[in-house]
Order: C-alpha cells, then structure tokens, then sequence
C-alpha cells in the first residue's frame, strides 16, 4: 500500500498563502543586519585611512617646518629671507607655501606673497591658534584669506625663537586623490559580502525548506489527514514520500522528527489493536464463569423443591467459578500492576531459594496426585534485589503450568546459579555484562544476577505453539485449559515478572520430551 502524501502540494482549505517564508524571513534580517554592519565598517574604514594619511602628511610638514628651523636659524646665517629662500629652493616641492608668523601674528616672512604689511594679523587662524596652544596645529581644505587658495595647513610653534612656521600645500585635485581612502579594499569587503551572502542564501534556503515541511506535515496532522504510516511502507520510503529532507543536520533532525511521529503513529496503532484483542479476550473469559454461576442460579432458583444434593452439586460449580473468575481477575491485576506500576513496586533482598522451596512445599499435594516429582538443584540461598510476590507468581505459575499440562509421572526439574556481573567498563559500554568471579569483586560492586533452567520431561507442545505461549488468554488447548481451570495469563505474568527484574525469559521443547524454560532474574 502507497500513500499519494506530498507536503508540496497540501494546502488546508481556508489558509491563505504566506507572502514570505521563514526562511526568506530569516534570510532579509540576517542580511539586513550584515548590510548595515558592512557598510558601517567600510566608512569607518575609509576615515581612519583618510585620517591616517592626513596625520601622515602633517608630521612629514611639521618635520619640514623643525628643519628649517634648525637649518636656517643655527646654522650662523641669522634669519634672512635669503637663506630662506635658498633653503626652500634646495627642498623644493611644487605649490609649497612657507611663512613665518610672529608670536603676536605678523607676518615674518612668506615665500608666496611679500607685502606683509597688507597680509593681515595670522594670530586667529585656526591652525596658529591651535600650534600657540599645542605647539603644533593644522587645518585640511581652508581657504586661504590672502590668496584665496584652498590649503593643507601645518603650523609649528618654537617658544625660545617666538616664532611660528607654517608650511602648506594647495589642496587641489592631486593632493585631495593623495589623501583619499584607497578604494581596493572596498572592492574586497563587497566581494567578501556577495560571497556570505550566498552561502547565507544557501544555510536559510534549505533551514526554511526543513520548516516550512515540517509545518506542512504537522498541518496536515492537526487537520487529521492520512500520512504515510510505518504500516504500510518502510520508513524510509514514507519519509521520500514526505517530499524529501536536506542533507545536513537540519535536515537529519527534521527527518528524525517525522520518524519519531511516523513510530509513536505505528505504535498507537498497534496499541489499539491488542486493546481490541485484549477487551475481546477480557470479555470471553469472563463471559463463561459469569453465564455458569447465572445458569446454576437460575435453575437453583426456578426449582425451589430441588433435592438438596443436587442443589449442593450446583453451588458447588458455581463455587468452582468463582474462583476462577477471581484467580483471573488477580492475574490481571498483577499484569496491570506490572504494566503502569513497575516503579512503585517495593524491592528488597529475596531469597529465591527460599521462594522455590515455598512453591515446592505448597505443591506437594498436586505434585503426588499427578504422580509427579520435583527435584530442585540450587544452592542453599540465592539473595537477590527483587520483588517477592513476582517472584514467587514466576515459580508458582511455571510449577501450576507443569503440574496441568505436562502429563503424569513426570518429573520437573529446578536448575539455579547466582553469579556477579559488572555493568559495562570504563570504556563505557552500556547495558554489556560480562560474568566475573565473585571472589575477586569488592564487596557491594557489580549485580547479582540468578539464572534458572525449569524444565520437565512430559508431553511437551508442538513448536508452531512455542513463540506464543506467553501471549495472554493465548491456549494450545483452549478446552482442556478451560476444563484445567487455567485463565491463559500465567505464562504472560511469568514473562512479564523476569522483565520487571531486569531479566530475560525463553521456551523450546527438550530434546526428550518436555518443555525447558530458561531464564535471568536481577
């Protein structure tokens, strides 16, 4: 059976198609956020380079302005503005403008201009302001009041010789484009941002596509529309069917999301059908009893001068069924227990040895009735953690199903060892036992674990009957197990018992004759 399941092409009735997806959604914020990012940093970048090459250009000014300092006014010339004039000649570089500012603003000298008279008072121009008060000042792109020229300014302020030596350069095309950013790192941050980009691109594409499947599929769950059960094909198959995952983590989770569903779907699916098998089962077994005890009342009442012995025969029946419906009502009361209380149950330290002599003892009488035997090859104590009353159900139910059905003169044999196991090792394998020898573990390391071999040398059942006898209300006899008073729960309280203790339970025939069951209690 397929099923025509496709997440791409459901639509509930009624939705409205969303405009972007979560992915798209995911997509323009992450981008939105890097775009800014990127564009803060590119101009942040392109200041501090623009920054570093004015600072650059001013020291190699100020480092110009110290020479000529040092160079015309130590040298024994004296100040003139001869020596100035050759010493700028010698340094020559193109549009340089060089002038000497008294402390009071005047005007000293100036290689451009030479009527200083009418050249105005220098003491308010910014980088002079800024030089008397540092002792250095400059000023990018102002427009020169005496010349009306732009110019890159550099002033220096010398104290012991008052006086303040500017340099400046015309800030025209070329000098502008020599301190400008360099653009090439730009061109590597966009490249840089269209290549995150796609891989953005990719990672929220396929994130958005797991999503908007997974949505899909729970939309169609909620809606109560059919998906691909684990029933009907395998899981890999209905998975495909579900239009397909990405191959990476997201899409492995996803996948492993609708596995989980597809499982727990199968598995409620399976639990109501043994539900169903379980009431029908429930109702059969109580339906006899109850029709019995009815059927001898109704004739004990509707024949009131009944002769007394015959009337005694029928509330004896009826006796004789009510006690069966309670041994089956209790044997469904230990498999509830068992199946919703596990963990309430109370543990404490049994002597199973003990327990099997119990069930010995107690089924002595049935045991010589049937011309049977019971030999018991245990050690004289086999304390383990458990509970008690499973435990004695375990024999006394094995013991009872012997006794009813494996014929007579024969003999049940009881097999039992009590070793120490170890839980995994330090390489941390998990839920591995390995047996190990009592005497060389520390007192109170490891977990006792008893096994058992309860076999008998009777009749046996035939092997197509072997891998359901635990099943419950299931019978190889149905009549003769009714007419044995069996409720077909015993073996199922068995196997359910030795799970409860950690441990493990199988049946085959004995080669002989006879059944054998083998199993662990921890």
């Amino acid at each position: 059976m397929t099923s025509n399941f496709s997440i791409g092409r459901f639509r509930p009735s009624g939705t409205k198609k969303a405009e972007l997806t979560i992915g798209t959604r995911l997509y323009l914020s992450v981008l939105s956020l890097f775009v800014v990012f990127a564009v803060a940093f590119i101009v942040f970048q392109q200041n501090r380079e623009k920054q570093f090459k004015v600072e650059t250009l001013n020291t190699r000014l100020q480092d110009f302005n110290t020479t000529i300092n040092e160079t015309v006014f130590y040298n024994g010339d004296g100040f003139s503005e001869q020596a100035l004039s050759r010493f700028i000649a010698r340094h020559h570089e193109r549009g340089l403008r060089v002038t000497i500012i008294r402390s009071d603003g005047t005007i000293a000298f100036d290689n451009i201009r030479k009527d200083y008279v009418h050249m105005g008072n220098h003491r308010t121009r910014p980088e002079v302001v800024e030089a008397l008060r540092t002792g250095t000042g400059s000023a990018v792109d102002r427009n020169s009041t005496t010349l009306r020229q732009a110019y890159f300014y550099s002033a220096t302020y010398f104290p012991k010789e008052k006086i303040i030596i500017r340099s400046a350069l015309p800030y025209n095309v070329n000098l502008a484009k020599s301190l400008r950013a360099d653009q090439h790192y730009i061109w590597f941050a966009i490249a840089v941002m269209i290549i995150l980009t796609i891989v953005l691109y990719r990672f929220t594409h396929r994130l958005g596509r797991n999503i908007t499947k997974l949505n899909a599929f729970a939309t169609r769950v909620e809606h109560t529309a059919s998906v691909p059960s684990a029933s009907d094909v395998d899981m890999g198959t209905a998975v495909s069917e579900l239009g397909g995952f990405s191959d990476d983590e997201l899409g492995d989770t996803a996948e492993r999301i609708v596995k989980l569903y597809i499982k727990l779907q199968r598995t409620q699916k399976e639990q109501d059908i043994l539900k169903r098998q379980l009431t029908q089962n429930v109702a059969h077994e109580l339906k006899t009893p109850v029709a019995s005890i009815q059927g001898y009342l109704e004739t004990i009442l509707s024949h009131p001068d009944m002769a007394a012995a015959t009337r005694d025969q029928f509330l004896d029946r009826c006796y004789s069924q009510s006690k069966r419906l309670a041994s089956l009502l209790g044997d469904m009361s230990t498999l509830n227990r068992m199946d919703d209380g596990a963990d309430m149950m109370v543990f404490e330290d049994v002597d199973v040895a003990e327990v099997i002599r119990t069930v010995e003892k107690e089924s002595q009488f049935a045991l010589e009735e049937k011309n049977m035997t019971m030999e018991c090859h245990i050690p004289d104590t086999m304390v383990i953690h458990g509970n008690r009353g499973l435990i004695y159900s375990i024999f006394r139910n094995l013991t009872d199903n012997a006794i009813a059905y494996a014929g007579t003169g024969v003999k049940i044999t009881v097999d039992g060892s009590l070793r120490r196991v170890v839980m995994g090792d330090a390489a941390g394998r998990k839920g591995k036992t390995h047996k190990a020898d009592v005497s060389q573990i520390p007192h109170g390391e490891g977990l006792m674990e008893a096994s058992f071999i309860f076999s008998d040398n009777g009749i046996g059942v035939a092997d197509e009957h072997l891998p359901r006898l635990f099943e419950r209300f299931y019978r190889v006899d149905k009549g003769r197990s009714r007419k044995m008073g069996g409720t077909g729960l015993g073996l199922a309280i068995v196997k359910n018992a030795v799970r409860v203790h950690g441990g493990a339970i199988s049946v085959r025939n004995n080669p002989g004759g006879g059944l054998r069951f083998e199993f662990t209690l921890r």
